[in-house]
């Protein structure tokens, strides 16, 4: 079962929250919380809350639905940072001119999955099919046109 939490609109440039959700992908959750607890990186506190309410997502529908869900078993299965909207500003220059810049803005996922008891991960029956390996056709080499050459414009 997987476990999901969402940030949008976050005033940070994507580039810069993947560097702190590398960090913590594949870990477990307590792991990832003191990971980011002590990176000294402005949005790794906005993961933290992120990740707070991934697990608070996990408790919800372990008590509502009764789902039989192992909190300590929890790992961060993906944790993504896409681009947003940018807002576009002018800066003052010299001369009366204006420079443009952008401030860009990003939206986070975090996914929270089941590790089993022997470090598998957990999956819940037909959630996923176990289809043949999916074949990608290759392009045929293209041959290089030999023997032409460009004509020399002179004037």
């Amino acid at each position: 079962m997987e476990f999901r939490a969402e940030m949008r609109y976050l005033r940070v440039s994507p580039q810069k929250a993947r560097l702190v959700l590398d960090l913590i992908k594949g870990r477990r959750v307590d792991e990832a919380r003191n990971t980011l607890l002590f990176t000294k990186k402005r949005v790794a506190s906005h993961v933290g809350k992120l990740l707070q309410s991934a697990l608070d997502n996990a408790n919800f529908l372990a008590t509502e639905k009764g789902l039989d869900v192992e909190i300590d078993n929890l790992y961060v299965k993906r944790a993504v940072a896409n681009d947003g909207p940018r807002m576009k500003r002018i800066r003052p220059a010299p001369q009366g001119r204006a420079y443009r810049y952008q401030r860009r803005i990003s939206h986070i996922e975090l996914v929270l999955a089941e590790r089993g008891k022997n470090g598998e991960v957990a999956t819940v029956v037909g959630s996923e099919t176990a289809a043949a390996p999916v074949k990608t056709r290759r392009r045929a080499p293209v041959a290089k046109a030999a023997g032409k050459k460009k004509k020399a414009v002179t004037k």
